[in-house]
Order: structure tokens, then sequence, then C-alpha cells
């Protein structure tokens, strides 16, 4: 899936020469892309971020709603780090450059169809790196600092309307974080949730007793 049909038409080539890999479609946009995934329900995907109507970005998230996706390899001109982790935690399997040696992309391919992936060195250490942050900070480690700012809130007792007013948020964005909430920490309400941050010491048990006075 790229805009450019020069990309398209050469990775095609490239790609019905291996005997395994089967090229069932191509698309030029975002939109295309999603609906020929739909249509040809394909085992893998390779995926352009800068791509006109519809992103990667936005194709990413549209997948992880589907009940069935396929495995998305992401070819871009844009390396980083940053972006690769990003792209990672929003579903793709493997993200290289489109500098790749055409072997590389293939392997990517063949890894991504058996659930694996190909990850350049720097992001692979990125990933592991912030995989061990979150594991050291406990469940506190699935929030945001802002869904965390807003859990503390919670503990202190405090209506969404109090929360907005000392947050500075809407009313609306502080029933999303809240919502957010509950689902990272898979609990059934804001009560729990209070308790929830009690027991992590979001705020100390004397302070959220104060709040209630």
């Amino acid at each position: 899936m790229d805009d450019h049909q020069v990309v398209r038409e050469g990775l095609r080539f490239v790609l019905e020469q291996e005997p395994d890999i089967e090229v069932i479609g191509e698309a030029a946009d975002g939109r295309a892309a999603l609906q020929a995934i739909r249509d040809l329900t394909p085992d893998v995907i390779l995926l352009d971020m800068m791509m006109p109507v519809l992103d990667g970005s936005g194709v990413l998230n549209m997948l992880r709603h589907a009940e069935s996706s396929p495995a998305v390899v992401v070819l871009t001109s844009y390396p980083g780090e940053d972006a690769a982790i990003a792209t990672v935690r929003a579903g793709a399997l493997s993200y290289l450059p489109k500098s790749s040696a055409i072997d590389r992309v293939i392997g990517a391919v063949r890894a991504a169809a058996a659930g694996g992936s190909v990850l350049e060195p720097g992001v692979t250490a990125a990933l592991v790196s912030q995989l061990r942050e979150l594991e050291g900070a406990g469940p506190l480690g699935r929030l945001s600092a802002r869904e965390r700012d807003v859990l503390a809130e919670l503990s202190r007792g405090r209506s969404n309307r109090e929360i907005a007013r000392a947050l500075l948020l809407g009313e609306q964005t502080v029933k999303s974080y809240v919502s957010s909430i509950l689902t990272k920490l898979d609990l059934k309400d804001r009560t729990q949730a209070a308790i929830f941050g009690l027991q992590q010491g979001v705020v100390p048990l004397g302070e959220a007793l104060r709040s209630d006075e």
C-alpha cells in the first residue's frame, strides 16, 4: 500500500519472484487500502505511512478495531526510533526504511506471515527499554501522565466537574480519561479506581481523607 506507483510496481515485481509469496492487490491511498484489505483478506500487507486520503497511522488505527486483520510490515521514507515505536505499538509487526535491502523486506514479509517481527537494532533496543520501564512502574505504567493526574483526583473523591476545574480540562475530556483508566486497569467503576489509586499511593491517604471533610 503506497501512493507511488513506481514503488508499488517494483515491490510487486520482486515479491512475485518468490515462490512462497503471492501478491493479490495494491492500493494508492489509505482508504483504498482498507477496502482492498476487506475485499481480498491478505495475510500480510506492506504499508507506507505517508499516503493521501488516510495515512498509514489511520490505517493501523482502523485495523486495530477490526475483528480480523492482516500482519503489517511498514515501509517508510522517514525512519526514526520514536516513529517506529509508535507504529509497532499501533499494531505493526515490522518497521523498515524504504532504503532497506530487498532481501530484508522479503524476510520481513515471511516473518510477518509467521507472526514474527523485523526491526532495526536501535528500535528493538528502545522497545525493550520501554518495556522494562513499564514493568518497573507496575500497573500505573499503563497510564499516561495525564491519566495518572486524573486518577489522583479520583482518589481525592472529586467529581468530573471538580477534576475538570482542578486540571483545566473540559468535563467531557475528563470523562474520556476516566473511561480509559477503567479500561486500562480493568476496573468496574470510579470507586474502584479511587481505591486503586490510594493503594498505589498516587495521593497520601491523609490527603484523600481531608478532601472528604
